[in-house]
């Protein structure tokens, strides 16, 4: 379901614009900087890796809900920080 909701199209929220390939990569631009990294879907969790500029985001396994075109991420299984995104 995830897969079929991101496929060839971008997430984007203010500075920010994403795209999650099927193939398991992240490519886009975060506040002018290129943005990069891997994804797969473990038990039920987005799991991710992030690079950013000359920092990034170590592996997290993300919770995601979608409410209409946006698509919330909460951090470490649905208990840390949160992010909405909206497909387009």
């Amino acid at each position: 379901m995830f897969r079929a909701l991101v496929e060839g199209r971008e997430l984007t929220r203010f500075g920010v614009r994403l795209e999650v390939l099927p193939q398991g990569q992240i490519t886009g631009r975060g506040f002018g900087m290129r943005v990069g990294g891997e994804w797969e879907w473990r038990d039920g969790y987005f799991c991710r890796t992030l690079e950013f500029g000359q920092s990034g985001d170590p592996y997290n396994c993300q919770l995601v809900l979608q409410d209409g075109d946006t698509l919330r991420f909460i951090s470490d299984q649905g208990q840390g920080d949160q992010a909405d995104l909206r497909i387009r």
